[in-house]
């Protein structure tokens, strides 16, 4: 009796600990995703930008028009696009950089972060003078005889696409260096013996070691590019639009919250359904 007593309090105290990040989890992210989730049933008068709660569905169903729809598919197919080539180049860089003895592996590690120390917002702007047209992109290209005219790069979805990939590369480079580091180097020895060298080490011993890193690194690359902002607003000039462009227009701008609200929530449901597909896949496949 006394020792049940003894942990009453001690699970008491665990519980205090926890209220902290529980009421800032509440205050600052659960309500003012339920403001916007009641807030996209409502609708504004552009005229007084008063929003009223109608409770009417008529702002999901302008989503369908060709408009909207074109920026929620062109977000999506940029993200997964950016996705797909972090992955990509993630893979092998991080294998290289396991693979290395632990002062060099301190080395690369240090160069993938580095550019995190530095502002997003330059860094975005340093790829507006390395994508415009006599910049060094295209000199580069010019002297191995790739280009003759201009690249003509600069403020299109190509620019936005390339961007968001190196940008977010060293968020996808980071887990899968944790996951091969992790690894059994017997696994590798052993691929190599039975002949299994190259791509099809790659693909077929590298990769599936790699699928937390690359899940955890599709998450922190996919979610953020999906509402890019700054992005697509820098490299892309303002004439290519993504999703987060459109909601920030309808909410500084426009003053229509009601419909800026419905497009939030699009957004977060279109990254939940990539988050539990891409989740889902692969425990099917493990099955």
């Amino acid at each position: 009796m006394s020792g049940s007593r003894a942990r009453l309090p001690r699970n008491a105290g665990r519980q205090l600990l926890l209220a902290p990040s529980v009421v800032v989890l509440v205050l600052f992210f659960l309500v003012p995703l339920g403001l916007t989730a009641v807030y996209s049933f409502g609708s504004t008068d552009l005229l007084s930008f008063e929003t009223t709660l109608d409770w009417t569905l008529a702002n999901y169903a302008s989503l369908g028009r060709s408009l909207y729809l074109g920026t929620i598919i062109r977000s999506l197919m940029l993200s997964l696009g950016a996705t797909a080539f972090c992955a990509v180049v993630a893979v092998p860089l991080a294998f290289f950089i396991v693979e290395q003895r632990s002062r060099v592996q301190a080395v690369l590690l240090l160069a993938v972060i580095v550019p995190f120390w530095t502002s997003f917002l330059i860094r975005t702007y340093a790829w507006v003078n390395i994508l415009q047209n006599k910049g060094p992109l295209e000199w580069v290209l010019r002297t191995l005889g790739l280009v003759d005219g201009p690249l003509n790069v600069l403020y299109s979805p190509l620019a936005i696409g390339i961007g968001i990939a190196f940008s977010y590369l060293p968020l996808m480079v980071l887990p899968v260096y944790v996951a091969l580091e992790r690894r059994d180097p017997a696994v590798i020895e052993a691929a190599s013996d039975l002949g299994t060298h190259g791509m099809a080490l790659m693909w077929r011993v590298v990769v599936p070691l790699a699928r937390p890193g690359l899940l955890a690194g599709a998450v922190l690359v996919g979610i953020p590019a999906m509402g890019e902002f700054v992005i697509p607003e820098i490299l892309g000039g303002g004439k290519t639009l993504m999703l987060g462009n459109v909601i920030g227009t309808q909410f500084l701008v426009v003053g229509d919250l009601a419909l800026g609200s419905a497009m939030a929530m699009c957004l977060m449901l279109v990254v939940l359904v990539v988050l539990v597909a891409g989740f889902w896949s692969p425990r099917r496949t493990s099955r």
